[in-house]
């Protein structure tokens, strides 16, 4: 960023209908104007012990990500959603292409050979997003502005509405959010849509 851009701070606390924390919550601040990103950054998203590590990543569309493969047996990655299909077949190690996502969207990542490695993948048109931690807190920075502040979690069922902030690099907002629309845990779901595909 440069230095004669002015940032914001924006602190959000994400939760569930009964005040629990959401751990893995993605929220992402979209300008108003859409960005023509040209770049593309690398991400990582491993596989360790049978698992994607991250489990949740949150990515700036047309962003490349490497899938390593870290265990000792191999693995074939590969997805359905309408925001990236590809597939990675069997293989271990760093000889995977990357895979450019080049679309926003949630992506759901699958194992062909491991029913129950299942990540999630958020490709979202902006440079402001962040993961949130284990006590669901989040903490963004980003040009004075107005932007839409977009709301992601495995367990939700359908979209979260999407809200309008405006950001003044004068002082820093803070905002809770509550997520209501959640449903059980996807990854028997997910596992069985997938092995319907098979």
């Amino acid at each position: 960023m440069s230095p004669s851009v002015l940032s914001a701070q924006f602190e959000l606390s994400v939760v569930d209908d009964k005040g629990n924390p959401l751990q893995d919550a993605v929220a992402a601040l979209v300008p108003a104007q859409k960005i023509n990103y040209s770049t593309a950054p690398t991400a990582i998203v491993d596989q360790r012990q049978n698992m994607f590590v991250p489990g949740v990543l949150a990515i700036r569309v047309n962003t490349q990500v490497r899938f390593p493969n870290s265990d000792d047996v191999r693995h074939h990655v590969y997805s359905f959603s309408p925001a990236k299909k590809f597939e990675l077949r069997l293989y271990h190690g760093m000889t995977a292409e990357p895979v450019l996502f080049d679309k926003p969207g949630t992506v759901v990542l699958g194992c062909n050979i491991h029913d129950s490695m299942v990540a999630y993948i958020y490709v979202v048109e902006t440079d402001h997003f962040a993961v949130a931690d284990a006590l669901g807190e989040i903490s963004l920075e980003a040009p004075a502005g107005k932007y839409q502040v977009q709301i992601y979690h495995p367990q939700m069922s359908g979209d979260f509405p999407e809200s309008t902030i405006t950001l003044d690099d004068s002082k820093s907002m803070s905002s809770k959010v509550i997520v209501n629309n959640l449903s059980a845990a996807k990854t028997s779901e997910t596992t069985d849509e997938f092995s319907d595909l098979f």
